[in-house]
């Protein structure tokens, strides 16, 4: 059975789905093995009344090499 190890990544973008792979994408640029990426969080920046961006708290799962 492998083992995995999960960290947390924040990332912000124009839409949900932008900030959710944004991190997902810097994830994939240092580590092997990338399984997952959980949305633990949402917050929606505010300016002047208006969502400008959204920010996501992630949690990333990869699977640990032998």
């Amino acid at each position: 059975m492998p083992v995995a190890k999960v960290i947390e990544l924040i990332a912000e973008g124009a839409t949900m789905e932008e900030a959710v792979s944004k991190a997902a994408a810097k994830a994939t640029k240092t580590l092997r093995n990338v399984t997952a990426v959980n949305v633990k969080n949402i917050k929606a920046l505010v300016e002047n009344g208006k969502v400008v961006k959204y920010r996501v708290n992630t949690k990333v799962t990869f699977v640990l090499e032998d």
